[in-house]
């Protein structure tokens, strides 16, 4: 014989009930069936919401019950046979009659007592297990049993344990003159001794079947839900998690009991005893594996699941007075037992001066009450503090049997959480390793999901969310690279890059799944208005593991908001100069929150766009060696200019040529008055340890008074042609010494300075072409030849390409 168990979910309407039949009589071929079903989906919900409204005197409990009605009739008259459907629409008008008048009575009496608010929530399986063995009956050799006529609990009625030896004698009696092929019997209900209606609690239905598959000493029990077995994850919150095969009965329970809503947690132990297996399966997708629960299960990996709890308050209980004071523990927890206060969770500290117990938020502030009470004279006395409580917590739990053949799994856990920045309240382990168990933060509880469900199952392959702010010509540029390498970077790199976020100065889009980096262009013209301060709230509302702020910009506002992102674990990819080149301590403390926070700030392209120079350099000052000296062309804008400008070409047209092949920035200002490589030089210094600020640059600049103090485009590249001849003049004293006009960027015993320099034919910046950057190096171990890094250093390619070499490494950190 086999068990079946049909959920809410599977007999919610006519087509899945339909559906449902269909497995009975595909499986009956083989097997004599006992067939459990739980009541059509949602009604014992609606039926409680009415017995609550009934006592609250509100008459919408009828309008509750009239449309329960409909539906069950409804799934009868599609279902059945017109010869057949009157007698069973009697049956069932009868029954709604009986709880009319029990919700009558609720609200006459304007109270709900346990005894009938199991009587009246129990008649959802009554009635869809009647309606179903009916349906069964015209193709099946099938009848209907009521659970009420075999089980017996004692009278907790909406919680009834069971007496099993009066149970099992009930079954085994009954089905062993049982001929039918079917039976079709409720779950969730079952009767106390004096005949009154229990219930076995939520999710019971799942029990029933267990206890029927245990006293009939069933071949299998089969729960029918949803979803393709017991997952890695919540598939809901966990995309990529996947039905796990094989898993033990102790995992299942461990699973279960946190969080993992595909069994009833009592629902393992009655055929855990007989060794029955429990196949989990799909109504709507049976030719799907599903999970096989047995007693013992595959070696292969050593978590076979992560499971959570929501809505969890933590309780703790401190204070000198408790240590070596015998007692406390019992004292504790026989107030939250006489309180029928569920426990979840137990930590104490060994020195035995704090006790923590994990409970649910519904539970927490009469436990609080009861347990000052209990503690008044050791807290008047100042020997306990009065209990801490903190609420809205989540209780995320790693599950396995291999788990304690592995070393290392707890610090792989809590490393993946701390990286991005998941604070963990407590921590409990069993004795059997089987679980290793951390409190969280309710908001932190996806992100936790998600980065442990990557740590432990995905082969490594990692994920980074993207939010890009500024999407011109280098923002452009890096979302066509990240577009053009997503293949390429998770075949070989293991690396799966979602843009999520999406903003330049007037709208903004996300997309928590990835947004189509092949159509972002029009999806972001009609996205949102945006701001800074919005772009940031949507960013830190998703909570996602690995985010990263991208900052294609070169705003003083955009580099401002850096530090929001920092103190909330999302790393900072930037060439935006503006924040490196500010104040020293607002440098000094990016850096400072970016070490606390776990947060990545990175931003290669400050110097030389896409050539690794900060990188170069941080990896010398890293390795012990030290900065002497630096020269350097740092200003792609500038060579292009100065490469590009002679007698034959006015400088006005020759910089408007540099602005439109985007080799200055918006505002060509700042490259030409020598600020951009002055705050390059500034980061370099602050990087090889000085600390500067930029007033402390030298800044001989070659532009004109009025040149540096117009306010627009326009009057700047007036004033360049307004003073063509004193540009001319620059030019012709170079080329009379055969020289070549370089802006030059020099640091030196803690000192930097910048301006235009004669660059003889023998010099190495002599020959550098284009808008190429070159950087010398000089240190203690590069004292005489230099270490030189050289080539293209401005252009949207060469910058995207150094923001994209950015992620790659906080990828590989």
């Amino acid at each position: 014989m086999k068990v079946l168990k049909f959920g809410g979910s599977s007999v919610e309407n006519a087509k899945n009930i339909q559906q449902v039949i269909s497995i009975i009589t595909h499986i009956s071929k083989e097997h004599k069936l006992a067939v459990i079903v739980s009541a059509f989906g949602k009604t014992t919900n609606k039926l409680i919401e009415a017995t609550k409204k009934a006592k609250q005197k509100n008459k919408d409990y009828k309008t509750i019950l009239e449309n329960i009605e409909q539906q069950h009739i409804d799934v009868i008259k599609d279902l059945l046979p017109s010869s057949s459907q009157n007698q069973v629409i009697n049956n069932v008008k009868q029954s709604f009659s009986q709880l009319t008048t029990l919700c009558e009575g609720c609200y006459l009496l304007e109270e709900v007592t346990p005894k009938t608010l199991a009587t009246i929530s129990g008649f959802g399986e009554r009635l869809s297990s009647y309606i179903i063995s009916e349906i069964a009956k015209q193709k099946l050799d099938a009848i209907f049993k009521d659970s009420r006529e075999l089980i017996v609990t004692d009278n907790n009625y909406l919680k009834a344990q069971v007496n099993f030896k009066l149970t099992n004698k009930n079954c085994q009696d009954y089905f062993s003159k049982n001929k039918h092929q079917i039976t079709v019997l409720p779950g969730f209900i079952a009767k106390c001794k004096n005949g009154q209606t229990t219930t076995l609690g939520r999710g019971g239905s799942d029990y029933s079947a267990s206890i029927y598959a245990a006293a009939l000493n069933a071949d299998e029990l089969q729960i029918w839900t949803d979803v393709s077995g017991m997952f890695t994850a919540n598939p809901s919150i966990v995309k990529q998690a996947f039905p796990i095969p094989h898993i033990s009965y102790q995992e299942a329970m461990e699973m279960s009991h946190f969080g993992a809503k595909v069994i009833y947690p009592p629902t393992i132990q009655p055929v855990m005893e007989k060794q029955i297996p429990i196949l989990i399966k799909n109504t709507f997708e049976p030719e799907n594996e599903g999970t096989l629960i047995t007693q013992k299960t595959s070696k292969n990996g050593s978590v076979k699941g992560i499971s959570y709890i929501e809505n969890i308050s933590l309780l703790t209980l401190e204070g000198s007075g408790m240590i070596g004071v015998s007692g406390i523990s019992k004292r504790l927890f026989e107030v939250l037992a006489d309180e029928n206060i569920n426990v979840i969770l137990i930590t104490q500290a060994s020195s035995e001066h704090s006790i923590c117990v994990g409970i649910y938020n519904d539970d927490s502030e009469k436990a609080v009450l009861k347990i000052n009470e209990k503690f008044a004279t050791e807290i008047e006395q100042h020997k306990i503090d009065p209990v801490i409580l903190e609420q809205n917590l989540s209780i995320i739990a790693l599950v396995g049997d291999q788990m304690r053949n592995h070393q290392g799994l707890s610090g792989q856990m809590f490393s993946a959480l701390g990286k991005n920045n998941v604070n963990i309240r407590a921590i409990a382990q069993g004795a059997s390793e089987k679980n290793i168990s951390a409190v969280i933060k309710n908001s932190d509880a996806k992100k936790a999901l998600n980065t442990l469900h990557e740590q432990f199952f995905e082969e490594k392959v990692k994920q980074l969310n993207l939010f890009v702010t500024g999407v011109g010509n280098v923002g452009n540029r890096f979302l066509a690279q990240i577009h053009q390498q997503k293949k390429y970077l998770l075949e070989k790199l293991k690396l799966n890059i979602h843009v999520v976020g999406i903003s330049n100065s007037k709208k903004m889009i996300f997309n928590e799944k990835g947004i189509n980096l092949s159509n972002w262009k029009n999806l972001l013209e009609n996205g949102e208005p945006t701001s800074l301060e919005s772009f940031f709230n949507c960013t830190k509302e998703l909570n996602l593991r690995n985010s990263i702020f991208i900052d294609n910009t070169a705003n003083q506002q955009v580099s401002e908001v850096y530090e929001n992102y920092l103190r909330n674990n999302i790393g900072v990819v930037t060439c935006n100069k503006i924040a490196c080149a500010s104040s020293l301590e607002n440098y000094k403390t990016l850096k400072r929150i970016s070490r606390k926070y776990n947060a990545p700030f990175l931003f290669e392209t400050n110097v030389g766009a896409g050539l690794p120079i900060i990188d170069t350099l941080k990896n010398l000052i890293a390795s012990g060696d030290n900065v002497q000296k630096i020269q350097a062309v740092l200003s792609g804008s500038l060579n292009f200019v100065f490469n590009n400008f002679n007698e034959k070409v006015t400088f006005h047209d020759v910089v408007k040529q540099a602005q439109a092949e985007g080799y200055t920035e918006p505002d060509p200002k700042i490259d030409l008055s020598g600020v951009d490589v002055a705050r390059k030089i500034l980061i370099l210094a602050r990087e090889s340890g000085y600390e500067l600020e930029l007033s402390d640059i030298e800044n001989d600049s070659f532009l004109p008074e009025k040149s540096l103090k117009t306010t627009n485009n326009d009057d700047f590249y007036a004033s360049l042609i307004e003073f063509e001849a004193h540009f001319q003049k620059i030019y012709k004293e170079a080329n009379e010494k055969n020289c070549k006009l370089k802006y030059v960027a020099e640091f030196v015993n803690g000192k930097a300075k910048v301006g235009l320099q004669h660059i003889p034919s023998n010099h190495p910046f002599y020959n550098l072409e284009g808008s190429d950057n070159i950087v010398l190096f000089f240190t203690d171990r590069y004292p005489k030849q230099p270490l030189l890094i050289k080539g293209a250093g401005a252009g949207a390619d060469v910058t995207a390409s150094g923001i994209f070499a950015d992620v790659i490494r906080i990828a590989n950190g």
